[in-house]
């Protein structure tokens, strides 16, 4: 290896430092002919992968590394998994913080791994420091260094050089003091401190540039990160920023010229990148193992498991169809190995169904194509309802794992989490980060007010934003924001907008994305605590654990989920029937009925005012229409202008039309096949990426590139590249150019919001068990859904208006026969022996709310006898809290809130006179002197009689309090 090799860059994964992307600097360096790359971030891997997947690309040798800021501390450091069980809680930040208070002199290391075991170190490295720290913080020693220093190269950078002999004394592992230019007046006396103090070390010096930006033009944007780090305007920031703009990637000739006084310093460059020879390629996810019965395999289990799910699926027998499928995928998966995969999303839905109170789970996505998934329990979605692809869940070709999503019940799926950490330990299982990155708006703002606007003219700007600045911006836009579009800091600052957008700001956590491996996890990524207690999260977020080809399970949350459970409980306590989501009766006409009618408030997915205006067009009548009307409503169908030419086919308005290529170059239906089930339309996902391959022959490689350019199309913009593609090859094989843009319109609105038909399926078996629920049990369905919230589109004044115009009769919540919950009760009133009355003055409020069983008639058949009546529980009194329910002495507080609501009707008091009778109540319990008297004031006070509350007042006070009212709509009193 020749020239030179920059090993100092930082990347914007640094967090408001580095001022490039990882691929920019990669680009660069390749233009500038070096001879090799590192990515250094601070304390992070968080951009490797990306900077590693640029290199392969662009054939650059790349050099993992990261830049370690290191606290001077006496200390033993600890490994925070070693000596505790890996079930056990997060060691709480604070915990470990004390050991470091105080602690602000750095110490600043350049570390590289030189193979695959010192890569897994520094990740457990990392690891312990971001693990005993607070979310985006690291505290590393030197004796944590000195740890996990085989196999390292390490380099001590110049303004620590001060610390040289100690480092060399510590750490045993190949050691370089850093070198660079700053381009001041005492340079030249600096460096040659420096090389002094190599020459008495006998440590080598390595030469960098310490890189901040790929080019000398992102200089400006560098300042505005700085300021925007710092909490500063960029006039404020001062000795903050650099002084230059020197900080960018050099060729080699320049840095060789800038160094000629020290040769072996960039010598040292090319001895560092040729030693350092791992690959992120070497990373090999292994699945976990899988608990499995003596004598079998993963594959011999799963396929045991399948048939028999089969067999308890359909009862009746097995269908061709399904023994078909399974024979197909159970061969696709032992030829691909995904056995233990599947066994491990099988344990965690089995987990969730074996609690006492069994956990609401469903697979959606890719998985509802699977009978297999299906067969085991995963997915709800029955293989005999709907012709799905399986190679779009698994492909041979593709070469990527299978990506199960699995919903559980939103307010139970903590459980599901922990049960992971727990199972697999901290170790070996983690949430998948996501990258939160500058939008237009949040880029508006904060670079507005680094360059030092007013917040009138940020929050100004910030409005007009919507995507990409210069995209956006336009004059007249300007002046009716009242702002001068001829300012030039107004116009620099747009475009500095414009070039921060998608820089990422902070890592977060994935909605539910987990990794779970074989063996630790921390030694293929850091793993660093959330914000939210006791949750790890890896560095790297979902395209980079594709591209690493490491498994994810999604465990995500679905207040509907939550909503059925409630409800399948109470179909069951009051009716006797047992329902789960697999049992509902199927394809029942007055569920169709009441969805054309668009009745479907609260319903799962087509309660927004732009599905109840599709209902009735679209007409459903099966299962596959609701599969349309789920994905149809998209920006996907709407962008490329799909959804009427559907409807229109539908209704037999126009014909169905499959444009088809030259007879020279294809098959005159090759289009019918893609496209037919949907008239020619495309509709979903699965059948943009099939026409892509179909009508514009489309290589493997290009559709998966096509794939993930729609998966990342909001963040990054690289699906556009993609269409010139696409269109002129559709027009070379014959088919119109309009025609061919419109397609790839469609695709475009994918990206957008991409919804492939197998999501769609999924939700659409949710939309019709929520609808079933509500046709067939109202009063039940209104009651899991205020039980559920928040959720969904309407407040839950809605949800009851909507029960009282299906016949639930709905009554207030009352401290005498309301839960927490709301609840259902029988029609006739409970009797009065039951009820609570007030307190005398001073004494205190006790009562436990009742079990949501208080009240309960005995089961009864569907129609037999009088529907139960739906009590409002009292989590609907605003501003109430739950645990003031549950105490032996309810305080004041609460009460006055009660009375408010009006919930002492039964006690014989309206608002107004419980109001009287609890302000009348000792706020807090008398101290023993002062008793006597109060004794003494209370039993001389004269009975008041208070004026009666008008009904108008009632109701604007039950709004107040409940934001709903039973008693009479505000309208008519005007």
């Amino acid at each position: 290896m020749t020239g030179y090799a920059e090993l100092h860059c930082a990347s914007n994964f640094s967090f408001l430092r580095g001022a490039s992307h990882p691929e920019e600097l990669v680009a660069q360096a390749r233009h500038l002919g070096l001879a090799a790359l590192a990515v250094t971030d601070l304390n992070t891997l968080a951009g490797v992968v990306r900077a590693h997947g640029a290199a392969k690309d662009a054939g650059l040798k790349f050099v993992v590394g990261a830049r370690l800021s290191l606290v001077r501390h006496p200390g033993e450091s600890r490994d925070p998994w070693n000596g505790r069980n890996s079930s056990s809680k997060i060691q709480p930040a604070d915990k470990w913080v004390p050991a470091f208070a105080g602690m602000t002199e750095k110490l600043e290391l350049l570390c590289y791994p030189t193979t695959r075991a010192a890569y897994g170190r520094l990740c457990r490295l990392l690891s312990t420091g971001q693990r005993r720290a607070k979310k985006g913080s690291c505290l590393l020693t030197l004796d944590d260094v000195r740890e996990f220093s085989e196999g390292m190269i390490l380099a001590l950078l110049p303004d620590s050089a001060d610390h040289l002999e100690t480092v060399r004394e510590r750490i045993k592992a190949p050691l370089y003091l850093a070198i660079n230019r700053r381009y001041g007046a005492g340079d030249r006396a600096r460096l040659n401190r420096l090389a002094d103090l190599a020459h008495k070390a006998k440590t080598p010096l390595l030469a960098t540039n310490d890189v901040l930006y790929h080019h000398p033009s992102r200089r400006e944007l560098q300042d505005v990160v700085t300021a925007i780090r710092e909490g500063v305007t960029v006039a404020e920031a001062g000795f903050r920023l650099e002084a230059n703009a020197e900080r960018h990637l050099k060729p080699p000739d320049e840095m060789a010229r800038l160094f000629r006084d020290y040769p072996q310093a960039i010598a040292s460059t090319l001895e560092i990148a040729d030693a350092c020879t791992f690959s992120l390629d070497e990373l090999k996810y292994e699945y976990p193992d899988e608990p499995i019965p003596p004598g079998k395999t993963p594959q011999s289990h799963l396929a045991h498991l399948a048939w028999e799910g089969a067999s308890e699926r359909y009862p009746q027998g097995v269908p061709d169809k399904v023994r078909a499928g399974i024979h197909k995928e159970l061969a696709l998966i032992e030829k691909l190995n995904y056995a233990p995969y599947f066994l491990t999303v099988h344990d965690i839905v089995a987990f969730a169904r074996s609690q006492e109170k069994p956990i609401l789970c469903q697979g959606r996505g890719s998985a509802a194509n699977s009978t297999v998934c299906y067969c085991i329990g995963i997915t709800a979605v029955d293989p005999n309802q709907i012709d799905l692809l399986f190679e779009r869940f698994i492909s041979e070709e593709r070469k990527e794992p299978p990506d199960i999503d699995v919903d559980f019940e939103h307010e139970r799926r903590e459980e599901v989490i922990q049960y992971l950490y727990a199972r697999y330990g901290r170790e070996r299982a983690g949430l998948a980060a996501t990258v939160i990155t500058y939008r237009g708006r949040s880029a508006a703002r904060e670079v507005g007010k680094a360059m030092g606007l007013s917040e009138d003219v940020t929050a100004a700007l910030s409005g007009l934003v919507w995507g990409h600045m210069r995209e956006d911006m336009k004059h007249e836009m300007f002046k009716e924001a009242g702002l001068d579009p001829t300012d030039p800091l107004l116009a620099r600052v747009i475009e500095l907008a414009d070039e921060i957008g998608g820089f990422p700001r902070h890592l977060s956590q994935h909605v539910g994305g987990f990794i779970l491996t074989r063996e630790r996890l921390d030694e293929t990524v850091p793993i660093g605590n959330a914000a939210m207690e006791d949750r790890t999260v890896i560095e790297w977020d979902k395209d980079d654990i594709d591209t690493l080809g490491i498994l994810k399970v999604d465990v995500l949350g679905l207040g509907m989920l939550t909503c059925i459970r409630k409800c399948f409980d109470l179909i069951e306590a009051w009716y006797g029937l047992h329902y789960s989501l697999a049992t509902v009766p199927r394809e029942d006409a007055k569920v169709y009925d009441m969805l054309c009618k668009a009745d479907s408030v609260g319903v799962f997915q087509v309660e927004s005012r732009a599905q109840m205006n599709m209902l009735p067009r679209l007409k459903p009548r099966c299962f596959y229409d609701l599969v349309i009307e789920v994905a149809i409503v998209r920006p996907g169908p709407i962008q490329g202008d799909m959804v009427h030419p559907y409807l229109r086919r539908r209704d037999g308005i126009e014909p169905e039309i499959y444009p088809a290529p030259h007879p020279d170059f294809g098959e005159p239906d090759e289009l019918k096949q893609v496209l037919g089930r949907t008239k020619g339309v495309p509709l979903f996902q699965e059948q943009a990426m099939k026409l892509a391959m179909v009508a514009a022959e489309f290589t493997p490689g290009e559709l998966n590139e096509l794939r993930k350019a729609m998966a990342t199309f909001r963040r990054r913009g690289t699906i556009g590249r993609l269409e010139q593609k696409m269109v002129s090859r559709m027009v070379e094989r014959g088919y119109q150019a309009e025609f061919a843009a419109r397609c790839f319109s469609q695709i475009k609105g994918f990206g957008e919001y991409g919804f492939p038909e197998s999501h769609a399926a999924s939700f659409a078996h949710l939309v019709y068990v929520s609808s079933w629920l509500k046709c067939h049990y109202p009063a039940v369905f209104a009651c899991g859904l205020l039980n559920s919230q928040p959720m969904g589109f309407y407040a839950p004044a809605q949800i009851v208006r909507d029960a009282r115009e299906h016949g639930v009769e709905v009554r207030a919540p009352d401290v005498n026969f309301s839960a927490w919950d709301s609840t259902l009760e029988q029609a006739s009133p409970t009797p009065a022996a039951a009820r609570r009355t007030l307190p005398a003055k001073g004494e205190g409020w006790s009562f436990l709310i009742p079990p949501p069983s208080a009240g309960r008639v005995a089961p009864q058949a569907p129609g037999g006898g009088r529907e139960p009546v739906l009590r409002l529980g009292l989590r609907e009194v605003d501003g109430l809290r739950q645990e003031d329910l549950h105490r032996s002495d309810i305080p004041v507080p609460a009460l006055e809130k009660l009375a408010a609501a009006d919930a002492f009707r039964s006690v014989g008091l309206d608002r107004r006179a419980a109001l009287w009778e609890v302000k009348g109540l000792a706020k807090a319990k008398p101290l023993p002197l002062f008793a006597f008297a109060v004794a003494r004031d209370q039993g001389v006070e004269d009975a008041v009689t208070l004026p009666e509350m008008p009904l108008s007042e009632h109701v604007v006070n039950d709004y107040q309090t409940l934001k709903l009212s039973l008693k009479a709509h505000p309208l008519t009193f005007l």
